[in-house]
């Protein structure tokens, strides 16, 4: 049982399982319209939750908020369901196969056999979708891959049901009714989701937006004297490891949210926002380099005199420049 299902690369999981899923019923979204309209641009810091034993950093908002937001902005209904049975939760995803419904997975990536190992850790919120089974296999497209996986019955469903932060409980998700693309009001759609992006970098609360970064910042050049280096330096491998790799977040969100921006330009005749683009590319440069900088600090491998106040200083630097962007991004629309 192999539904006509098309797989696309794309680089981050649950904007590409949304566009994969809608391109799959007829809608044709690029994965940067999904994460502009999904808002999927954030930053928050939770010193209080550990995650794999660091403090608690995001550069995305909670799991599935980006294909709900996009979803409601432009019509489109979606189902999703949690289970507190295994057995129901495969039941219903053979049910959605034998229906030629492809199925969205949330599950945990630690335990999936096709990640390389550099990229298994404790991280409940992958995304996948399921097109297909032969015998006791799941045909998996998993957009952040190249090519399409293979999963049996037992593997996929260590997966969906993975402990932890975040766990999955088996979260299947699929869209059940999509517009027109003709009827769908884009510009009101684009409108709506850039003032929510804007509104969340420039929020008042310490720890969300620019503040949030300010608040890493003063933090890295505390965590050596209250922590020890090498805890600072777990620390700092723990934030590049969410930012550039697993989390996508720092330059790689940055460069999806530029393509939106470009897109979104031409899509309601908005030249500025194809300016603005340009200085988001920009911004996401600075991220790389912040990250490769980090990342010679905690591998040992950096000469700078006073590392930890430089990189400080590299991300208080980033958030006066989100905050002067999303601002001026704010007034284009």
């Amino acid at each position: 049982m192999q539904l006509d299902f098309t797989h696309h690369q794309t680089a981050h999981c649950e904007n590409g399982v949304a566009s994969n899923l809608l391109r799959n019923k007829g809608l044709n979204i690029s994965e940067p319209m999904v994460f502009g309209l999904g808002s999927g641009l954030f930053y928050v810091y939770l010193p209080f939750l550990r995650v794999s034993n660091a403090p608690g950093l995001s550069y995305r908002p909670m799991p599935g908020w980006i294909f709900g937001r996009m979803a409601r902005r432009l019509g489109i209904k979606i189902k999703r369901q949690k289970f507190s049975s295994k057995e129901r939760a495969q039941r219903q995803l053979d049910d959605n196969l034998k229906n030629n419904i492809p199925s969205g997975l949330q599950v945990g990536v630690y335990h999936l056999p096709y990640f390389p190992d550099d990229y298994r850790f404790h991280f409940n919120a992958h995304n996948i979708v399921v097109y297909g089974k032969e015998e006791n296999e799941y045909l998996i497209s998993d957009p952040t891959m190249e090519k399409v996986n293979r999963l049996t019955e037992k593997e996929l469903e260590k997966v969906r049901f993975s402990k932890g932060v975040l766990a999955p409980k088996g979260h299947i998700y699929y869209p059940t009714y999509i517009p027109e693309e003709e009827t769908i009001d884009w510009e009101q759609a684009i409108l709506k989701s850039i003032k929510k992006t804007c509104n969340d970098m420039l929020a008042p609360v310490p720890i969300i937006g620019v503040k949030g970064m300010r608040m890493v910042a003063r933090a890295i050049l505390k965590w050596p004297k209250k922590h020890g280096i090498a805890k600072a330096n777990y620390y700092l491998a723990q934030m590049v490891r969410m930012q550039e790799e697993i989390g996508t977040g720092g330059g790689g969100f940055r460069y999806i949210y530029s393509a939106f921006l470009q897109e979104a330009s031409k899509k309601i005749n908005n030249p500025r926002l194809l300016q603005l683009s340009e200085e988001m590319t920009e911004i996401g440069d600075l991220w790389r380099d912040f990250a490769v900088s980090a990342s010679r600090v905690y591998k040992k491998r950096s000469n700078q005199e006073n590392v930890y106040a430089a990189l400080s200083a590299d991300l208080m630097k980033l958030a006066d420049l989100e905050e002067a962007f999303f601002k001026k991004l704010k007034k284009a629309v």
